[in-house]
């Protein structure tokens, strides 16, 4: 009897174990952990470079504000601002061990080539998908035009030519929809 008790303090022991370890994998991480991940992945470098972007943006929209005012709008503190805010998102999305093992994948050789090579590979990537996008629309207008859906202007027949809304058109070559 004493070995069945003993038997079944020791699952009950095992048991608690797995919950603690279920525990300690679903808790949030410090926000040292995210720290440490925003620095590994480049976070406030590139939020300082959006900040600098949306500063010459500013400036191109807004001639009449002098150059030195954008100058103290580009700074350390906009991009420190915002990565307090990112924190508790990524504490949010993540559990301590999630961050413990992207840490461990982002300073891996891999990790790093994965982290100098995005850039290019996104923007590459949202080349190609603008120039699809462009293809199916044009394809998508050639056919509803086929169709008699829409006229050789891109226009409902039934539809004045003047109203809103009423004429759809492929987007040209070379143009890019503002800000994406």
């Amino acid at each position: 009897m004493r070995k069945w008790i003993g038997m079944g303090v020791g699952l009950l022991l095992a048991a608690g174990a797995g919950t603690a370890v279920a525990a300690s994998a679903s808790k949030p991480p410090s926000e040292a952990q995210v720290r440490q991940l925003m620095d590994v992945l480049g976070v406030n470098r590139m939020l300082g470079q959006m900040n600098t972007q949306m500063g010459t943006l500013m400036q191109q929209q807004l001639p009449c504000v002098p150059a030195s005012y954008w100058q103290g709008f580009i700074d350390a503190k906009g991009a420190k601002e915002l990565s307090q805010r990112m924190v508790p998102i990524y504490q949010r999305h993540f559990t301590a061990a999630d961050i413990s093992g992207l840490l461990k994948f982002y300073r891996s050789p891999l990790g790093r080539k994965v982290i100098n090579e995005m850039p290019a590979t996104m923007a590459e990537g949202m080349q190609l998908g603008q120039q699809w996008g462009r293809e199916r629309a044009q394809a998508m207008l050639a056919e509803l035009q086929k169709s008699g859906r829409i006229d050789a202007q891109g226009r409902c027949p039934a539809s004045p030519a003047g109203a809103p809304g009423a004429q759809l058109a492929a987007p040209a070559a070379g143009s890019s929809s503002a800000g994406h």
